[in-house]
């Protein structure tokens, strides 16, 4: 049996003296050769960039819900300043995304208008498909928006029941202390009656705690009006996210209508292509007929021509 040679370095040595004679650096051969091992990292595209950029958005909105969860829902740990701002940050975070998400679907929406080319259709399914990839893209970045605001309407309707039992027993102690100037006069009346104490000092008594029940009344007046004021502003700003929320589930629906549309479009237009491929072997064979039958008619029109 033959002994095997192994010549990998000889045909690596002829190939750099091509290399060479080409005009072919060591560095530029090195270059060369590490190209075949090592493949470059295929550029991303536009789409995919601002894809990515919103769904690191949106993460980051999570991590920053997660981080404050504790300190919106305790109210010993902030201040009602100190949780508006979160909420406020919270919701500027919601429209920043949802306005990324709408670039992306304007984006795509152009592109299948230029796609689209005689009646409607296309005939690059590979564009089609690519179309459909980024409906779908934009539909998981839609319900994952939608999920993060449902958790904020929860963490936002906690806070509103907190704002309801805080009011509740300040309009009981509110009913009391409207009670208090008749128990303060018949107490005075029967300290009256009991000790005979001189009208002139009674009167100034009675006057004195009547202007103590009225400036208790006064603060718990206001007080009660700004708890009501603060849940009035609750709840719009509740129906507003609420409302946010639905407009991001109801672009999601179409987002997913479209992109069942779209994948239904690709199969219409590979069927499409199969019908006018064989609509075109069709013409062509009815040509070769239609040429064979005039063929034989003129041959036997020569031919009765001549035996006549």
């Amino acid at each position: 049996m033959a002994k095997i040679r192994d010549r990998t370095e000889d045909f690596k040595d002829a190939v750099r003296q091509s290399a060479m004679s080409l005009g072919y650096t060591e560095s530029k051969l090195a270059a060369t050769m590490a190209s075949f091992i090592i493949h470059k990292r295929r550029e991303r595209s536009a789409f995919t960039k601002a894809a990515l950029k919103t769904l690191e958005s949106i993460e980051a909105l999570e991590q920053f819900m997660r981080k404050h969860r504790k300190d919106y829902v305790d109210p010993l740990r902030t201040t009602e300043q100190e949780r508006d701002s979160i909420e406020h940050e919270v919701t500027a975070f919601i429209k920043t995304c949802k306005e990324q998400i709408d670039i992306l679907q304007v984006g795509i929406t152009e592109e299948e208008k230029k796609l689209k080319g005689w009646l409607g259709l296309s005939a690059d399914s590979t564009n089609a498909d690519t179309i459909a990839h980024k409906q779908g893209v934009v539909l998981i970045l839609s319900e994952k928006l939608h999920s993060v605001t449902t958790q904020f309407d929860q963490l936002r309707a906690i806070r509103f029941q907190e704002a309801i039992n805080r009011v509740t027993p300040r309009r009981k102690l509110n009913q009391s202390a409207s009670s208090i100037p008749v128990d303060n006069s018949n107490s005075n009346v029967e300290f009256k009656e009991s000790n005979e104490v001189p009208g002139e000092h009674l009167r100034v008594q009675q006057q004195h705690l009547d202007d103590e029940t009225r400036a208790l009344q006064l603060e718990l007046t206001s007080l009660l009006d700004a708890v009501q004021q603060t849940e009035t502003k609750m709840v719009e700003m509740s129906a507003l996210n609420h409302l946010i929320s639905t407009h991001v589930l109801q672009q999601a629906q179409q987002i997913e209508h479209l992109y069942e549309q779209a994948v239904i479009a690709t199969e219409n237009v590979q069927l499409g292509n199969k019908e006018l491929a064989q609509a075109i072997q069709r013409n062509s064979s009815s040509r070769t007929f239609l040429v064979l039958f005039l063929f034989v008619l003129t041959f036997s029109i020569l031919f009765l021509d001549w035996y006549s």
